[in-house]
């Protein structure tokens, strides 16, 4: 993966970011800049990040002091683009802005490149298991509808006109359930393929980290 093309799939999240108030009135007027550059270093955060401050603070009648926070973000992003930070960032599958120097990326990326891979097979494993989840809820769900359809054909006092809507009620919570039962089995094989694909990445990558 390039930094470009990194880069490139982050961007709607850094619109999401650039649209949130990240200073409080409080810690605009406290002025702490220093403090504030080296945790945005510290977190991966853009240069870009500034403007949002600076944004966020306007409305109390505060500007940010560039200096002392670009000063103090290259201080905090030392920290940053490190191996084992890359791991970290790429495993919790976080976004990566493409802050650290060449050099630095020389030892980042690798890591982070190998978090994601095992982030991603994770998140497909979980994702897989929500849809058996749900599947089966649905099967279950369904099955007490039936149940209570089939017990209602069966009472008395029923005119042929209602049993016949019962039936077809029947009919289509049959459907239903043959259609969640499907997609149950499928959500089965996904699932194990998935738990495949995670015991294969975790063994590539057991002899370089904590997996």
């Amino acid at each position: 993966m390039t930094r470009l093309r990194i880069a490139g799939s982050v961007l709607a999240v850094a619109a999401l970011l650039g649209s949130c108030t990240t200073m409080s009135k409080d810690q605009c007027l406290a002025g702490a800049w220093g403090e504030k550059g080296y945790a945005d270093g510290a977190a991966g955060y853009p240069i870009s990040r500034l403007d949002d401050h600076a944004k966020a603070c306007a409305k109390y009648q505060v500007a940010p002091n560039p200096a002392a926070y670009e000063s103090a973000r290259e201080d905090g992003l030392r920290s940053y683009c490190t191996f084992e930070r890359g791991w970290a960032e790429g495993r919790a599958g976080n976004a990566y802005y493409g802050v650290c120097r060449p050099e630095e990326e020389t030892v980042f990326m690798p890591a982070y490149r190998d978090g994601l891979r095992l982030y991603a097979v994770e998140d497909a494993l979980r994702t897989a298991q929500g849809a058996l989840s749900s599947a089966e809820a649905r099967i279950d769900n369904r099955q007490d509808k039936l149940e209570a359809k089939e017990r209602e054909l069966a009472g008395e006092g029923l005119t042929e006109e209602e049993r016949g809507r019962i039936r077809e009620r029947i009919r289509e919570v049959r459907g239903e359930i043959r259609d969640a039962r499907r997609s149950a089995r499928e959500a089965r094989d996904a699932q194990d393929r998935a738990e495949w694909d995670v015991r294969r990445v975790r063994r590539e990558l057991a002899d370089r980290y904590p997996v």
